[in-house]
């Protein structure tokens, strides 16, 4: 599972005009899903998600998580961070999960997220989106949970 973190002010996704999810201040997290993950790397992402301490304790030292500040997280699905273009022009999505597997593993992540406390929004599986965002910082953060990287 791969995820880019951006902390925010506000965040939010439409789809064909109308707003899906959107939130205030906390994490804007576009999660692809790879078709060796499980249920439990999915858990251990909420968890790695919701205690990431990206933001600023009272001496403006990244020190504080997302449950920390009591901020939201709006979640959009997002295959394309599994886009290999070693070598190519057009990435190769193979090593993305399929879609059925996908979207159960982003929403398991989603639900882990609440039940720490979190107010998730969300976008919509497999559709086209826009999403619109003011990145604080900027702060932005790779996530794998095979850490490479």
């Amino acid at each position: 599972m791969r995820a880019v973190v951006q902390r925010v002010s506000r965040a939010k996704v439409t789809v064909e005009g109308q707003v899906t999810g959107e939130i205030g201040p906390g994490l804007m997290i576009l999660l692809g899903v790879g078709k060796q993950d499980t249920s439990q790397v999915a858990a251990r992402m909420a968890d790695r998600l919701a205690n990431l301490r990206i933001f600023e304790d009272s001496q403006g030292k990244m020190n504080l998580s997302l449950l920390d500040v009591k901020g939201s997280a709006l979640v959009v699905s997002q295959f394309t961070l599994y886009g290999d273009v070693r070598g190519q022009r057009r990435p190769s999505f193979v090593a993305a999960g399929p879609p059925e597997m996908a979207k159960k593993l982003y929403e398991e992540v989603c639900e882990e997220m609440r039940k720490l406390g979190i107010t998730v929004g969300m976008g919509i599986f497999q559709a086209m989106m826009s999403v619109e965002l003011v990145n604080e910082g900027p702060v932005t953060i790779l996530l794998d949970s095979d850490n490479t990287f």
